[in-house]
């Protein structure tokens, strides 16, 4: 099979293409602030004492561990934090140690808003379509306006900002703003995105999932908790990455799921090369769904591992985050990494049992401990961006953030060295908090080479 080859503009033969898993590094001011509605984890240890240096050491360790197996990790820096930009566009004026103890006392709320990490869950930070399904064979990367709540809306252009200082090459990469931030055009990236191929280099069908149709008020819609994701969003996505309607599929996630705390489909299947992962609530229409996958899936049979409500209930899916697992290519078979929650869970315990004595592609199971992210509401698949690369594309991008035994010791020295040991609500107000996240952010963008990137690096 030829591709084409963009830098020299001729045929070439590909190379192997490898999944390039991009985790979001924790923030400074990681605190649990309870703000997305939807998401039970969330809500339920809202205001409780956070440690930023343990949930960033948590992650890193999980991406060592995965780097180790010969997997390619990446690393995509946190977000500044809290983010005085936003405050003063909305009237707050004078000093920073004058706004943030203003906004604390008058808006807590907002306070917490502007200080949220959840720029470390980058399974949102946008939707990433691979060369081998796009018309002009470069890697397409749209970020998530994230529109449905106001404090990860602020996440779009910083998230832009910092693909395309990863993803330099206009050879090899194809970057497009947000939609348009409007409840219509909701959009909560790669979060309801699943890709279903042979293998990572051929063409695939790339599978968006949504909660509502904006213009259509006689579809069925959640009753409980908002739906983020709408079709037109994501047939919008679909357009700017130049994908044929033959390689597309839009489904509609079911609306009882999302009344039960599901509220990306992430959290309720998963996707990797011919597999799909999935509990039986997780699709309004599960079996025209599948019908349409093998039909435009072709030659490549469609393996499911359908998970039944008798084997694990809805609510047992959602407070152990079986699905929001990473499923991964290794030698032999496929990886699922899970977090520690699912052995706590009885039964998805016994279910994940089954899984590795039954016949399916699943060879292994890890387990991590990532509760820092996960009382926030975020599993392994929440951590991390997949962006599917060829070798020409994989050294075309910025080399700094590819984690090598040597930046993990940096960055694990860089955490102890900048990050508090616990975090109250109340120190969001801090202006000493706001200092030291940019001294770390400051010294991060040298560590990774990614130049300035942040907003408080331009001003005089």
């Amino acid at each position: 099979m030829d591709t084409y080859n963009p830098r020299n503009g001729g045929k070439s033969n590909p190379g192997p293409c490898r999944e390039l898993n991009l985790d979001g590094l924790v923030g400074p001011t990681h605190n649990y602030a309870g703000l997305a509605r939807g998401n039970l984890a969330s809500s339920s240890n809202a205001n409780q004492v956070s440690s930023p240096q343990e949930a960033a050491l948590q992650g890193l360790a999980k991406m060592k561990a995965l780097a180790d197996k010969g997997l390619l990790q990446g690393v995509l820096p946190p977000q500044e934090r809290p983010h005085m930009p936003t405050l003063r566009r909305l009237g707050f004026t004078g000093t920073e140690e004058k706004i943030l103890a203003r906004v604390s006392q008058e808006s807590p709320e907002l306070l917490s808003a502007v200080s949220s990490a959840s720029s470390m869950w980058t399974a949102n930070a946008a939707t990433v379509s691979p060369a081998a399904d796009t018309v002009d064979h470069r890697v397409h990367f749209t970020p998530a306006n994230l529109a449905s709540s106001f404090h990860r809306s602020l996440e779009a252009s910083e998230t832009g900002r910092i693909l395309r200082s990863i993803f330099t090459d206009d050879a090899w990469f194809a970057h497009h703003p947000s939609l348009p931030p409007v409840s219509q055009f909701g959009d909560e990236g790669a979060a309801n995105h699943t890709r279903l191929c042979p293998s990572h280099g051929k063409p695939g069908v790339e599978l968006f999932v949504y909660g509502q149709m904006a213009f259509d008020s006689r579809a069925a819609m959640p009753q409980r908790f908002p739906a983020r994701q709408t079709l037109e969003a994501s047939r919008a996505v679909a357009r700017l990455h130049g994908l044929k309607p033959e390689r597309v599929v839009f489904a509609q996630q079911n609306p009882a799921a999302i009344d039960a705390g599901v509220f990306h489909n992430d959290v309720i299947a998963v996707g990797n090369e011919n597999l799909l992962f999935y509990h039986e609530l997780a699709f309004l229409n599960e079996e025209p769904l599948l019908a349409e996958l093998r039909e435009k899936l072709g030659n490549t049979p469609l393996e499911t591992l359908r998970v039944a409500s008798d084997q694990v209930p809805l609510e047992d899916a959602v407070a152990s985050y079986l699905f929001n697992s990473q499923l991964l290519s290794v030698d032999g078979g496929m990886l699922l990494v899970v977090p520690g929650e699912c052995r706590e869970v009885t039964s998805v315990s016994r279910y994940l049992d089954e899984v590795l004595a039954g016949d399916n592609a699943i060879r292994a199971i890890e387990t991590f401990d990532l509760r820092q992210s996960m009382r926030n509401g975020g599993g392994p698949a929440c951590l991390r961006l997949r962006v599917a690369l060829d070798d020409d594309a994989v050294a075309a991008m910025n080399q700094g953030v590819l984690l090598t035994d040597e930046l993990y010791e940096r960055l694990v020295a860089w955490v102890q060295g900048h990050y508090r040991e616990e975090l109250l609500p109340e120190d969001l107000a801090d202006p000493s908090l706001l200092q030291e996240s940019r001294h770390a952010l400051d010294e991060l963008t040298g560590i990774l080479g990614l130049g300035s990137i942040y907003d408080f690096q331009h001003e005089v």
